[in-house]
């Protein structure tokens, strides 16, 4: 258990708030709170891909044991979405790197390391179709049961290009402020430490304006490792001109660990 509590109740004390802030050590499911109910509950609780590491099932066991009637959960939105994005230079390095290291064929790792989504930030100018709203959130309400899901998408491509990966990020509202507050974690928008999450593809397609990409994301939590996701993306290729010679259609299985 970290001591970084030590230290703010220090900071607390020094600052003349120790009998106006309570501090208690310990997991949520092994504690009890001094107080029973509570009117707002406060965490950052987002991680890689928004669900990584399973840390809003904490905050939902709080919500559901602690908070009062009419209560505010602050973050209490979030939203998950997906585009397709150009991707070609950063593959070669990290996937197709595989295929000769200084002479040596290490392909066997190609596909290890291609099923293993990459956090990093990506340019906007790799973003090759409309962002599709993928999930949303709504974390008054949601169950931890929900948080396992199989979502449908359908990306509009919008120049023509190569798809060599998906990319997935997620927004966060604070809908119950006074004056509501929102910031995203895309790659339209300011750098964030949660960066994005690339999802490369085994084949590169080949795409031009107006084509469609159609498929599924699902997302559970690992069964020997809750705080890992397990990922599948399923997609297929809806070309403008009916896509004669660029079918594209694949099923590939994530794991963020």
């Amino acid at each position: 258990m970290s001591n970084i509590i030590d230290q703010a109740q220090k900071i607390i004390e020094a600052n003349g708030f120790k009998n106006t802030i309570t501090l208690v050590k310990g997991k949520l499911e092994d504690v009890e709170l001094p107080i029973q109910q509570f009117d707002v509950i406060v965490s950052e609780w987002m991680g890689y891909f928004l669900l990584y590491e399973s840390m809003l099932d904490t905050v939902l066991l709080a919500r559901d044991k602690y908070l009062a009637p009419g209560g505010k959960m602050f973050p209490d939105k979030a939203s998950i979405y997906i585009a397709a994005i150009e991707d070609q230079e950063y593959k070669e390095e990290k996937i197709n790197f595989w295929d000769n290291v200084y002479g040596f064929d290490y392909s066997c790792l190609k596909e290890v390391a291609l099923r293993e989504p990459l956090v990093d930030t990506v340019d906007i100018k790799a973003v090759v179709t409309d962002p599709y709203l993928l999930k949303e959130i709504n974390v008054m309400t949601v169950t931890k049961e929900e948080l396992a899901f199989k979502a449908p998408f359908e990306l509009r491509v919008t120049r023509d290009d190569y798809v060599h990966a998906f990319l997935a990020w997620f927004d966060i509202s604070f809908e119950a402020c006074h004056k509501p507050v929102k910031f995203s974690t895309g790659p339209h928008s300011q750098y964030t430490h949660w960066k994005q999450t690339v999802f490369y593809t085994i084949d590169t397609m080949s795409v031009v304006q107006e084509d469609k990409i159609k498929g599924t994301l699902s997302c559970a939590p690992n069964e020997r490792n809750n705080r890992d996701l397990d990922i599948v993306i399923e997609y297929e290729l809806d070309g403008a001109d009916g896509a004669i010679g660029r079918e594209a259609k694949e099923r590939i299985e994530y794991k963020m660990a």
